[in-house]
């Protein structure tokens, strides 16, 4: 799994390879949400991720230090809210932002997806902090309140990614989702690139040309008027 608050500098990618890793706290959201769920670190699947990474050229190494974060817990939360804790490796993005180096990423770990396990990129079809509104948030702790309609930048992007991701496959699907960082609304739907590398990370775990789809968007939220959290699942279950 790769999230969209941990990146490693220089060349480096890291794994989490914490065995008591603890839950980073989520702000303006009561604990009760996400505090009893118990983490399962796969310590075993980490150290097979790194060396896949390395494999491939990639400067991975491990973080036996890293707590998770609420772009990584909460969505295992909320998709398996019934089950067992599931065993999780979290890979970090690389600080340079490089789409091309984080599509190698997922590439890498593509064989995982025929093992029985499930590749997730958590980012953000459009997360620009400086465009949302927290006054709701602040003032009664609703982050889900759209007192106004999204503004059309938000909506305009939100849109070429499902574009993106539903009408291509394969390596077409690599080169649309790495084209979207050139569309002309893209700065104003991410003030930073780190919430578009895990759509980078996914497309490359299922861009190859065996992967013929389909690519499906499941579900959708917004969040303080402006930001899109989308569900995409790339192929099919077997």
């Amino acid at each position: 799994m790769m999230g969209a608050h941990w990146d490693a500098p220089y060349d480096t990618v890291e794994v989490s390879m914490n065995p008591n890793a603890q839950k980073d706290p989520v702000g303006s959201v009561t604990e009760a949400r996400y505090m009893p769920y118990k983490m399962v670190p796969d310590l075993e699947g980490g150290q097979r991720v790194i060396d896949m990474l390395q494999a491939a050229g990639i400067n991975a190494r491990a973080n036996r230090k890293f707590d998770w974060i609420h772009d990584t817990f909460l969505i295992v939360i909320r998709m398996f809210p019934n089950c067992v804790p599931l065993p999780t490796t979290i890979v970090s993005m690389n600080a340079r932002y490089d789409p091309h180096m984080h599509l190698k990423i997922g590439a890498a770990l593509r064989p995982l997806r025929f093992e029985d396990t499930l590749i997730i990129g958590s980012g953000g079809s459009v997360h620009n902090l400086y465009r949302n509104h927290w006054q709701w948030m602040i003032r009664f702790k609703d982050n889900f309140a759209q007192p106004v309609p999204p503004g059309d930048f938000a909506l305009e992007f939100r849109q070429a990614v499902e574009d993106a991701v539903t009408q291509n496959t394969g390596p077409a699907l690599r080169r649309a989702v790495t084209r979207l960082m050139k569309h002309p609304r893209y700065k104003e739907a991410h003030g930073t690139d780190d919430h578009f590398m895990a759509t980078m990370f996914a497309a490359g775990a299922a861009g190859t040309e065996d992967d013929v789809g389909p690519n499906t968007f499941m579900g959708e939220c917004w969040e303080l008027v402006n930001m899109c959290n989308s569900q995409y699942q790339l192929g099919s279950w077997a």
